[in-house]
C-alpha cells in the first residue's frame, strides 16, 4: 500500500506552512504581533450583522450573493471605480491567491525581500518558484531590478512588511511604465500611508491593488479583502475564483464599515498620532534605529546599555517581553530583519507599558 504522502502532489511533502503570529488563548496578554486593529470596528458593523441573522438566521440557509455584487459596487464607490474594477475576497490572502493561480507557472513570481512571507508559500503550493529581489539597510525601493525582472507577475508590498518604509507613487509608476508583467501593490497598510496607487490604476492595466479590512477597519476576524484593477484582470480572477467564496456574515459586515468612513477615520488617526509619538520616543529617547512607519507597526533594532544591537540584544528583549505578557514580532530568518522587533501599535494603555517594559529591560541589562 502506498503511503497517503506518496499519492499527494510530489512538491507537497516539501512545502513549509505559513507561520502566522502567536494567538494566545488565554487572557492578560498585551498581542502587538500581528497588526491587529486594537479598537473595535464601527458599532454598525454589529447591527448589520444581527439584521442578517433576523428570524432566528434563515437568511443563513441560502448561499451568498457569488460575487458579492452588493459589496463591490459600495467598494468601487469608495475608491471612485466601477463595479467592473472590483473583485472580492476571503481577506486579501484570498486574492494573493488567486493572483498567484493566474500567473504563477514555470517562470519565477517576483517578490522583494524582507516582505509579507505568504508570497513564496502561495507560489510553493502551485509548485512555482520566486525571485527574490531584496532591499538593503536603506529600503529603497529596487527600481532598476524590478523592471529587469522577466516574472510574469511580481508582489510589491507598500507600505512594505515589516519595516513599514512606504513607496511614493512616483517610484511605483517608474517600475509600472517599463515592467513588462503584472505589478501587484499589496497596500494592506494604505490608510495608514501618505500615498496608495489606486490613481494609477487608470493609466495602467497591469496594475493590480490589494487592499484588506483586517487592519484599519478592525475587521481581521471576518476576512474580507478586495482586488481593484482593471476589468480584464478582473474578469480573469473571477474565472479562477471559488463559486461562493465570501460568506454572507462578511459581506454585511464590510459593506457596513465601508459606509461609516467618519468612525474609521478617527481610529486611523488616533493610531498614526500613537505611532509618530513611539518612533521618536524610541528613535530619539532610547537611541534606536526605527524605520520611518506608514503603517500600523514600528519596526526597532533594539540597542542595549552596552550598545549592542544584533539578533541576540532582539531575542532577548523578545524573550522579556514574553515574560511580561507582551506578543511581538520577531523575525530572525534573514541578517536584513533579526536584530529588529516589530510591534503594532496598540492602544494608547497597552504602548505605554510596552514602553515601561523597555525600560527595565534596559534597567535590567545594567545590573551585574
Amino acid at each position: 500500500m502506498s503511503r497517503i504522502v506518496d499519492l499527494a502532489q510530489p512538491h507537497v511533502a516539501q512545502l513549509h506552512a505559513y507561520t502566522p503570529g502567536l494567538q494566545p488563548t488565554d487572557a492578560g496578554w498585551i498581542k502587538l504581533n500581528t497588526n491587529e486593529c486594537p479598537y473595535a470596528p464601527s458599532p454598525r458593523v454589529a447591527d448589520a450583522i444581527i439584521a442578517e441573522l433576523h428570524d432566528q438566521g434563515a437568511a443563513l440557509r441560502l448561499y451568498p450573493n457569488p460575487k458579492s455584487t452588493p459589496l463591490r459596487k459600495v467598494i468601487a464607490r469608495h475608491h471612485g471605480l466601477h463595479e467592473e474594477n472590483v473583485c472580492v475576497g476571503n481577506g486579501s490572502d484570498d486574492i494573493l491567491n488567486l493572483l498567484v493561480r493566474l500567473f504563477a507557472g514555470k517562470t519565477p513570481t517576483g517578490v522583494t525581500f524582507p516582505s509579507y512571507s505568504l508570497y513564496p508559500v502561495l507560489v510553493s503550493i502551485q509548485a512555482g518558484r520566486t525571485e527574490m529581489i531584496e532591499f538593503d539597510r536603506t529600503m529603497t525601493l529596487p527600481v532598476e531590478k524590478i523592471v529587469a525582472s522577466t516574472a510574469p507577475i511580481f508582489f510589491l508590498t507598500s507600505p512594505n512588511a515589516p519595516t513599514g518604509v512606504g513607496f511614493s507613487n512616483r517610484q511605483i509608476e517608474e517600475i509600472l511604465k517599463r515592467y513588462h508583467g503584472v505589478l501587484v501593490v499589496d497596500e494592506a497598510y494604505a490608510p495608514f500611508a501618505r500615498y496608495n496607487a489606486v490613481e494609477l490604476l487608470a493609466k495602467y492595466p497591469r496594475l493590480v491593488v490589494v487592499r484588506t479590512l483586517s487592519k484599519a477597519y478592525a475587521l481581521a476576524g471576518i476576512r474580507v479583502g478586495y482586488a481593484l484593477a482593471s476589468p480584464e484582470v478582473i474578469d480573469l480572477l473571477d474565472r479562477v475564483r471559488d463559486s461562493y467564496n465570501v460568506n454572507r456574515l462578511s459581506q454585511v459586515a464590510a459593506i457596513a464599515a465601508l459606509q461609516d468612513e467618519g468612525y474609521y477615520t478617527g481610529i486611523v488617526e488616533k493610531l498614526k498620532d500613537t505611532r509618530d509619538y513611539y518612533v521618536g520616543e524610541w528613535g530619539a529617547k532610547f537611541g534606536w534605529f526605527v524605520y520611518p512607519s506608514e503603517s500600523n507597526f514600528i519596526f526597532i533594532e533594539p540597542k542595549n546599555t552596552k550598545g549592542e544591537t544584533g539578533s541576540a540584544v532582539a531575542k532577548e528583549l523578545y524573550d522579556f517581553l514574553c515574560s511580561k505578557r507582551i506578543l511581538v514580532r520577531y523575525f530572525p530568518s534573514h541578517a536584513l530583519t533579526a536584530s529588529f522587533l516589530r510591534i503594532s501599535v496598540g492602544t494608547d494603555d497597552e504602548m505605554l507599558t510596552v514602553n515601561e517594559t523597555f525600560e527595565l529591560w534596559r534597567k535590567n541589562a545594567t545590573q551585574p
